[in-house]
């Protein structure tokens, strides 16, 4: 059994601006997505978008992260508190960020940078999605410093103890779970379905069964959310959250169409 170190959440200080470890997390996330997105369009002759209109894609993908992922934990995990403070939406500073948030606000950014350019969103999902992955990993390891979406106690001997939960039993490090399924795995997964050209809609299919099935499996070792607990059938909000994800997931792959590009 291990003890979490419980890392100080600051990781340097820039003059009275205290930058933290999540907050570098985010910031790394998008560099990958940067550095892999554009290393994809200098090696494909074929691909969807020039440089220039990566970059553009990636901002606008930035703000869907932060506003998504703002919203959908405000709306989904705290809507009591949003109801009473609405204002509340805006204390970033004091966490909460959902991922199916953050999926929702990235599709939204999307297709409205798709319809801007005129381009079909579902190619330009199908771009992004193998960029997604290792700025998820990132995230959780932002989560596990934090000391934070502990586990479900558990006696494998490498179960971690999370002063953070108030208990000193030993837990599943479910965020080192979900940094290497959600993340190393997936991105291994999408990147080599990637290297070869695929139907339109087949990328993006196979991220949301792959990374609903994974996060589906995982929260039966995550801790349930205590103000919200177990719901319907045994299962945590996040899991319900998934089952959506993994149906559109497999109607694009059943359904998937030749490519064009243009279209």
């Amino acid at each position: 059994m291990f003890y979490h170190p419980e890392f100080d959440p600051v990781a340097f200080h820039i003059g009275a601006l205290a930058v933290r470890w999540y907050g570098l997390m985010y910031l790394i996330g998008f560099a990958l997505a940067l550095i892999l997105g554009r290393s994809r369009i200098r090696s494909n002759q074929s691909s969807p978008m020039s440089i220039r209109e990566f970059d553009d894609l990636l901002f606008y993908i930035v703000l869907g992260v932060i506003i998504g992922g703002r919203l959908g934990y405000s709306i989904i995990y705290d809507l009591g508190n949003i109801l009473q403070t609405p204002l509340s939406v805006f204390y970033v500073w004091k966490g909460g960020m959902s991922f199916h948030g953050g999926l929702i606000g990235v599709c939204i950014a999307v297709v409205v940078y798709a319809k801007v350019k005129q381009k079909n969103w579902l190619v330009l999902g199908d771009f992004v999605a193998p960029l997604v992955p290792l700025g998820l990993a990132a995230g959780r390891v932002g989560n596990f410093i934090n000391g934070e979406l502990w586990g479900r106690p558990t006696d494998m001997p490498w179960a971690i103890v999370f002063p953070q939960s108030g208990s000193f039993i030993g837990r599943h490090p479910s965020q080192l779970y979900e940094f290497f399924f959600e993340g190393l795995v997936l991105f291994m997964i999408l990147w080599v379905l990637s290297k070869k050209q695929r139907a339109v809609g087949a990328i993006s299919g196979c991220f949301l069964v792959c990374y609903g099935f994974f996060r589906f499996l995982i929260e039966f070792m995550r801790e349930p959310d205590q103000h919200l607990g177990l719901l319907s059938l045994g299962l945590s909000m996040g899991q319900w959250l998934c089952v959506p994800m993994v149906f559109i997931g497999l109607i694009l792959v059943i359904r998937v169409r030749p490519r064009n590009d243009k279209a």
